[in-house]
Parts: C-alpha cells; structure tokens; sequence
C-alpha cells in the first residue's frame, strides 16, 4: 500500500446539515463559519462503543489545538430512540463531550460524507476542502502528525485563524447520582458499617451498591436509595488505587460480589468493571481500599509491540498468559461470578467477547467470542458477539448477556467440563430491533444493556431504548413486557430485601432520572407489539455477480507497513444471509478482494474486517523497522447494508485510513 500522507486532490466538504446543534448555546453553524479552523467531523452514534473510545482519543488533540482545532460531533443516529433529542442531549452530557454536536436523524450529512460505519472521521482543513477520511478508532496518534502540517501550511498561506471556538456549555443536570451505571445487592453483614443512624435498619435489611458512573465513583446505599451510607472513589475521572478518598476511577460500571470464600483470601469483596480505564478493580468494603486487579490501562488492539495480523488470534479463546496487569482490556461493561467456571465473567463490549479472571490465580482468559461483530452462535470460539454489556448467571450455571447492539440475549451455555456453547434466546441481527413481544423468534428489544434471573428461571431484561423490563420465559419460549415507561434503564435486579409474602419487586438502574427504582413484578405481562425495526442507513446498490472491494489504508506520517512477517494487511469477510456470497469470504491477507455476489438474493448485509499493522520508524540505516519500535493495529468492523440490483455499483471503497 502506498505511504503518500495526501496527494494534490482538492474536494470541497460538503455543508452540515441536520435537524438541531447542541452545545452552541443555540447558535446554529455552517462551513463558512467554521473557515479558518482546522474542522473535525466526528460521525458517531451514543450506542456505539468505538465512538465512546474516539471520544476519549480526541480530548488530548482538542486540548492542545483548542485555539485551531474544532470538532464537530455529528450524531447519525443507528437506533431509533437515538433519534430522540431529548436521548441526545443526555448522552452529551454523559459522556462529557465539550465540542459542537450536529443532530443529523435523518442522515443527511452522514450521506453526504459517504459515511459507511460509526465512527467514522474526517479531517477538513482551513480552506473548506476534505484531506482525510478514517473509519475506526485509533487514529490520535495519525491525526497528532496530520494536525501540525496542516497548521505549518494554512499559517504560512494566512489562511488559519487562532481563537476560541464555538463550544457552549450546556446547563449540567443531576443529583446525589448521575447516569448510574449497575447496581449490586449487599446482603446483611457484608456491606461496610453505616454511619450511626444514616439508615435505620440498613445493616439487617442489607445495602445497595451502584456505580454512580457519571461521578466517577461508586455509592452504598440504604435500601430507601436516598440514604448515602458510603462513598469509594474522590468523584474525579482517572485511574488512583488506595483509599476510599483518594481512589479514582473513570466512568465504572458493573459489580459483581466474590463468595465470602473467595474473598476471605482475595482480600477485596467486590470486582468493578472501570470502563473507560480498561481494568478491573477490587473493592475491600470493610476499610474502603481500592485496588487494581487486571489491566494495564492500554485499550485492547492497540499494540504496543511488533504487530502481526493473524487469523489465529482472532479466533483464539482460552488464557492469556502473563500477568494480569500486563493484560489489555477493551471497555469491561459488566461482571458477574461463574459457579461452573469459578471465576469473574466479564462482558468485555470494547471487543465483542467475553473473558473470565480468576482471582485466585490471576488467570485472564477469553470465554467466548472470536472479536467479531455481529450475531452469530456455535461454539465459544466461533461466536460473534456485539458489544454485550449485561451479564446473569441462572440456577444451572448458564450465564444470559445482553448483547447491546444486536438487541438480543444471548446464553453461554456451560457444560459440566466448562465447555461453551453460545445460543441466541431474542434477536435477529445487527440492524434488526424493535419493540415486539410474543414467540421469541419474533421478539424484538432495541439495545439492551442489564439482565437478571428471575425465581422461577425466567429471565428480566433492562430494554433500554425502548424504556422498558422485558421477560423472556425460556419455557415456552415467549417475551412480555413487565414495565414500560423508563428513562434508559441500563440495569435490573432481583430485590432481595422483600420479606415473605410480600409483592415481588425489581430494581432498575434508571439511568437518565439519576435514579433507581423498585419496580413490581406484575402476574401478567403486558404483550406490546409496537413492530419490528431495521437500522435507518441508506443501503448500498450493487450489481449481482463479481463485485471489487477495496479498503484504503495509508498509515501515517513517521510509521510504515509493518511487513516483517510478509503482508500487515487482512480482510475478513462473511455475510447475511450466508447465501448472498457465493465466493471471496473468509479471511486471507491483503485489502483487495474480489467478491461474487448471488442473483437470487435480493438484499442482505456485507460482514466486512480489516486489518493493518505499522510501526513507528524507519530510522535505521537500512530502512528497516527498529525492533523496539512501538507499533499499532488499525482495525474496523463493516456492516454493509446492500441491495441487489442489475444497475448497481460493481465495485465497493471502503476506507480504514484514506488520505485525500
């Protein structure tokens, strides 16, 4: 592939067009205003967990460009409760994005930009042309050598203005909590000593605790949900162990409580998924220290050594090896303990699978998933996951995941041998949702984010988009509605403080109230069928028979290819239906391929992975890469919606980093 960082190709950018801008205290804005600045356009999407990681990546460059840089955040919505402004603006408040953000429900900019895939940036200079345009996460370190040109250039052309931008803040929102996250009971004598008459009754009727996500901490309270009975973590976004006061975590979010055995000789009670550092941290409730258990902080396939595509890793489960803060994890969303697998499951969304920590002896391992995104079930190392985030395990040992952004639950089912077989109970695919109740075949849930088991081994669903509980009843294979009416609740669990004979309660996370809540089982479910959805994106025309892919990557400015070990390049390509591709899947190296695509199917999605690898240098004197050059894996994951049609294209550009 060539290295050339731009060539002499001038194309305009297209004007922003939406439905509303937030974060310009009400100020609506264009490309003209916009002239002089260096213009960021992050296409993105709340439920997308690689936007929340570009999210992250960018804050670095707009802190050190602030006075030329300007991101705008345009929301193209996959989900249809993302189009909700009211969803919007509490998204951008809880993930603390501080640039402009154009609402664009109807897609119109994202077409504009021939977008493909959430995220995806490009890179407009002060002039108003596009010099580039990249699909994934992982591109700071390329957008850190592409900034400083383009400043060099426009400053020397005198066409770059230095000034503030056009970011207002908004009014902030919240309460003792903000954006909770999961929650996690405390049975009496295992939760901390409350404060002499904080919460009467607390110790004997047990406590709560909840990850108070969006103040970066996490909260015991009293089983009013009112009573604040302790507080671990300083409430400032980073990553510090030590005591409850100064510990820090940044955006935690799900708990899990070890067995009194396990944590007699752990020394910590609880294990907390920090997501946006990547780790897992232990909890010891009886003095409050916080210490870090796996991770190195360093967001998995981001390498950080010689850098290989190899298939075998990407269907690789099993352990990990080494020491569990050497290992790198990707956006850990919840935990749960395995009584089959006697360690700490984890839904590891960042990478579409799921990994287990033994914390006896420090095992990481990979359960299930082979990192690739979609829906697809078999056994554990062939399943693809996609972004599962809630994790319960049932009275047989089996472990049910909501799995976000195919809107399904999902099962691992565990033999007696810890053998791992993954099963799809609700859901379709990675575009299909919806609000259905119903055979489970049918049923639809839109971007799930909790699960628990019910007593009687049906299983309670947090359907978070669409505000509601749902039931799947593994017996007769059916889904019903037990609430409606929620705002975004991303967790729910059984209430263990009832005593006997009283109403059967729930309590649900209820993320954009800054609240939980009981909720009462009801004796009947509703049945709601409100439809079935696919994602709103335009689909792709092609023709039937040889269609030519290409994926451009060029890599940055001071990195080559890293070609030590023949071609850095990958393509993994699948589809749905199976049918639609007659040749050209699979995986093999390379970012060329040519496909064949069926005559008797008329429409389906195109499961695209590609991969390349390079390296900081050269800066021998024979051009080679150095042997301790820190090196990067760029990759993105496709999901391309296409019909067929004899006037469609015959060939198919995707960028993983094209530079115009």
């Amino acid at each position: 592939m060539s290295e050339t960082v731009r060539t002499h190709l001038r194309v305009r950018a297209s004007e922003l067009v939406g439905r509303n801008w937030l974060n310009t205290g009400g100020k609506s804005l264009d490309l003209e205003a916009l002239r002089g600045k260096i213009v960021l356009l992050d296409f993105w999407t709340f439920c997308c967990i690689n936007c929340l990681h570009v999210l992250d990546e960018l804050r670095p460059l707009e802190e050190k460009y602030s006075d030329v840089l300007v991101t705008v955040g345009v929301h193209s919505p996959k989900f249809e409760h993302e189009a909700d402004p009211v969803a919007l603006a509490a998204a951008v408040e809880r993930y603390e994005i501080h640039h402009p953000v154009l609402d664009d429900p109807e897609l119109e900019t994202w077409k504009a930009y021939t977008a493909r895939a959430w995220p995806t940036l490009v890179v407009i200079d002060p002039e108003g042309y596009i010099v580039a345009h990249l699909s994934g996460e992982g591109h700071a370190d390329g957008l850190g050598v592409l900034i400083p040109e383009l400043i060099a250039e426009h400053e020397a052309r005198g066409t770059l203005h230095r000034g503030n931008g056009p970011y207002v803040a908004p009014e902030a929102t919240s309460g003792t909590l903000r954006f909770p996250g999961k929650a996690l009971y405390l049975p009496a004598g295992r939760g901390s000593a409350p404060d002499a008459g904080a919460a009467a009754g607390a110790a004997d009727a047990g406590t709560w605790l909840v990850t108070d996500t969006g103040h970066h901490r996490v909260l015991e309270l009293g089983t009013d949900f009112h009573a604040v009975l302790s507080t671990y973590g300083s409430g400032e976004k980073g990553h510090a162990d030590g005591a409850a006061g100064t510990a820090r975590f940044n955006e935690p979010q799900g708990l899990v409580l070890l067995p009194e055995d396990v944590a007699a000789k752990t020394g910590y009670d609880v294990v907390i998924a920090d997501s946006v550092n990547h780790r897992l941290r232990g909890l010891s409730l009886a003095d409050g220290t916080v210490t870090t258990l796996v991770g190195s902080g360093v967001q998995r396939l981001l390498e950080t050594g010689p850098a290989r595509v190899d298939e075998d890793a990407a269907g690789f489960t099993g352990s990990l090896g080494g020491h569990p803060l050497d290992v790198a994890l990707s956006s850990p969303w919840d935990v749960v303990w395995s009584s089959k697998l006697n360690a700490v499951v984890i839904a590891m969304a960042g990478v579409h699978q799921i990994f287990s920590y033994d914390p006896l002896t420090g095992d990481v391992s990979i359960v299930a998933g082979n990192g690739l995104e979609g829906l697809l079930d078999g056994p554990a190392h062939e399943a693809w996951f996609a972004q599962p985030s809630g994790l319960a395990e049932d009275a047989d040992g089996n472990i049910w995941v909501a799995d976000s952004e195919t809107s399904a639950l999902r099962k691992l089912a565990i033999d007696a041998n810890g053998t791992v077989t993954v099963e799809s109970a609700v859901g379709k695919g990675l575009f299909d949702f919806g609000f259905r109740d119903g055979k489970a075949s049918e049923a639809r849930l839109q971007h799930p984010l909790g699960v628990t088991v019910l007593p009687d081994g049906s299983v309670a669903i947090a359907d978070t988009y669409n505000g509601a509980v749902r039931r799947y009843d593994p017996a007769a294979g059916t889904v019903s509605t037990l609430a409606r009416g929620l705002a975004e609740p991303s967790d729910v669990i059984v209430d263990h403080t009832q005593v006997a004979g009283s109403e059967p309660l729930l309590v649900v996370v209820e993320a954009n109230k800054h609240q939980l809540v009981y909720v009462p089982i009801p004796k009947e479910a509703q049945q709601v069928d409100e439809g079935a959805s696919q994602t709103h994106r335009p689909k792709s025309p092609v023709a039937p028979g040889l269609l030519e892919l290409t994926v451009r990557f060029t890599a940055p400015t001071g990195q080559k290819l890293d070609d030590r070990w023949g071609d850095p390049t990958q393509l993994k390509i699948s589809s749905t239906p199976p049918e639609l591709l007659v040749s050209g899947g699979g995986t093999s190296v390379g970012l060329l391929r040519t496909l064949e695509l069926a005559s008797d199917v008329p429409e389906g999605v195109l499961h695209i992975t590609a991969r390349a690898a390079a390296c900081d240098g050269p800066e021998t004197e024979d051009g080679e890469i150095p042997d301790h050059a820190a090196c990067h894996l760029y990759q993105q994951d496709w999901g391309i919606p296409v019909v067929l049609q004899a006037d469609g294209d015959t060939d198919l550009v995707l960028d993983l980093r094209g530079m115009d």
